[in-house]
Parts: C-alpha cells; sequence; structure tokens
C-alpha cells in the first residue's frame, strides 16, 4: 500500500468489485474515457482481479486514506520493461470525491510507483482535449504535451480529440 497525506493506493480487491462495475456501466464516467458499452460482469470481474494474466498491466485502487471504500483507481497499461514506458490512467469514479485533491495525491504515487518500483523512464497518458481540469493537473505534475490526436473517438454523438501527454524521468532522460 502507497500512501499519501489523503489518499491510500494498493491492490483491488474483491469488495471493489460493486462500484466498479457500477463505474463502468455508467455513460456519464465513460464518456470521460471511452464509448459507452453494456459491461459483462464476468468479464469485468477478471479484468479488475486478474491484471496479473496481462503482465503488461496493473490496476490500483485509490481510497481515502484510513478508509476501506474505493474512491477511485490508477490504471498503469502497456508496460514495457525494455523500453522503460507506460501508459498511465486515472478515474476518481465517485462525484462527490473530484476537485478534493485525491486524483493529483494518488497520481503523485503513482509517478512515484512508476519510477522507483518498476524503474520506468517515460509515462504516457491521452485524455479528451476538453477535459480542462485533468489537463491542468497532468500539468502540475510536470506532464507536457505531446501532440493532439483529430477526431480520435466516437462519445455520445460527437467526435473527441485527444491530447497525448508524457513525463520523462528527470534523472533518466
Amino acid at each position: 500500500m502507497l500512501n499519501g497525506g489523503k489518499v491510500a493506493v494498493g491492490p483491488i480487491l474483491p469488495e471493489d468489485l460493486a462500484r466498479l462495475f457500477l463505474w463502468g456501466d455508467d455513460p456519464e464516467i465513460a464518456r470521460l474515457n471511452e464509448p459507452y458499452l453494456p459491461k459483462n460482469p464476468d468479464r469485468e470481474r477478471d479484468f479488475w482481479l486478474n491484471p496479473m494474466g496481462d503482465p503488461r498491466r496493473i490496476f490500483m485502487a485509490v481510497r481515502h486514506l484510513g478508509r476501506a471504500e474505493i474512491a477511485g483507481y490508477i490504471q498503469i497499461t502497456a508496460i514495457e520493461p525494455i523500453h522503460r514506458s507506460a501508459n498511465l490512467g486515472i478515474l476518481i469514479g465517485r462525484v462527490e470525491d473530484r476537485g478534493r485533491g485525491l486524483g493529483r495525491e494518488a497520481m503523485e504515487l503513482a509517478v512515484r510507483f512508476c519510477w522507483d518500483h518498476l524503474n520506468l523512464s517515460r509515462l504516457s497518458l491521452a485524455v479528451h482535449a476538453d477535459n480542462v481540469s485533468a489537463i491542468a493537473l497532468y500539468e502540475k505534475l510536470g506532464f507536457a504535451t505531446e501532440g493532439i490526436l483529430q477526431k480520435a473517438q466516437f462519445i455520445a454523438g460527437r467526435w473527441v480529440d485527444l491530447r497525448l501527454m508524457a513525463l520523462i524521468h528527470p534523472q533518466r532522460a
């Protein structure tokens, strides 16, 4: 478990599945990430609880420090040990938890985990180009824009541009 001042980041547990299923089946949350598609609970269970079936991905729960209930999650995907790179993503699923600094602290812990435990040198992410608050967070963490994928996703009846951002470890650049 990785602890900050507000959040703890650690394993996803079976008791987290109900909330993860709700978030995965919520069109408003899906709108932030991908086109909404109904989810199959059996596949979702395997997806969340068996990430080691794919050693190139790690999922971690974000919790308020000292509380058991999941507030969100971190995804580290496309882990490339030879290139020392990965993709990073976050979702704070509970609306009442957004805008309180949980996402920033969870991302700081995740970046430190990637640097210190996975020995990575580069972290990438893609964010909707109109998600101003997420872009501001990533910039505060040191991520830089590398490009824009125009009309990259079709979500809720409209095309969405994706901003590609990356963070390079300062001593390994």
